[in-house]
This record gives structure tokens, sequence and C-alpha cells, in this order.
């Protein structure tokens, strides 16, 4: 009969370097696409290692964005599209279940773009999911 591997604990010094690691990794994406970081406000952050992170971060120029990151494809949008870390689930399981959809049907899509498009059906749907499960957001 085959063991079962018991789960470890996560320690604080690994659950720190996974938060810095999501961290510089939403900061790198923002940057790459024009938003300069200021402040992330913590206290409205969530992270569910090691699957994802949710940042609400203050932008150089005031504005504020709603960041994921994690083991899913890193985004970003307004807060105007989500008041809090639970509905910014909600958004990109609805945003990126239309972006898979439009990029699996063009006209043209190769492997790759197909592979992205699934990828995001299944992150979606994994958003979704934990949007929904009460215990999360306690």
């Amino acid at each position: 009969m085959a063991e079962q591997q018991e789960r470890q604990p996560i320690s604080e010094e690994e659950r720190a370097n996974w938060v810095r690691e999501q961290f510089q990794k939403a900061n790198k994406f923002l940057a790459e696409n024009g938003v300069l970081f200021d402040t992330v406000i913590t206290e409205e952050s969530r992270y569910l290692m090691p699957y994802l992170a949710v940042w609400k971060i203050r932008a150089m120029d005031s504005k504020l964005y709603w960041v994921i990151s994690g083991d899913l494809p890193t985004d970003f949008t307004s807060v105007e599209n989500a008041t809090d870390a639970k509905e910014v689930l909600r958004h990109f399981a609805m945003h990126w279940q239309l972006k898979a959809e439009n990029l699996m049907n063009a006209e043209g899509a190769d492997d790759s773009q197909k592979a992205f498009g699934e990828l995001l059906v299944n992150r979606a749907e994994s958003l979704f999911a934990m949007q929904n499960t009460p215990d999360f957001w306690v």
C-alpha cells in the first residue's frame, strides 16, 4: 500500500519568500504595462499560497489597481472593476473566460494561443470556485 505523504506546515520564511516573489512578479508586470508602483494596500490584499496573491496597489499617479499573481497568468485591473479581493476573482474569472474564447476561436489561432486559452479557462474556473468558497473569505 502506498504511503500517504503528510503535508508539512509552511514556515513563516517560506510564506514570506513566496509573498515577496509574487509581489516582484506583480510589480514587474505592472511596469511592463506602464504602471509604476507606489504602495501596497496590505489590509485589502490577500494571499492563498501557493495558488494566488491579490494585491491592491496605488500607482505613482495615485490610481488604484488590483493585481493578481501566482500559479496563474499575472494580470491587473482598475479598482473600479471590483470592490474587494473576492470580487477581483470574479472579475478575472469572467474576463479570462471571454479572452480564452476569443483566443481559441480566432481565425488562424496557433497551438500556443489555443493552449493559453485552455490555461485561461482552467484558471478562470479555479478563480470562480475560490470566489465561491466561504472559508476563504472569513
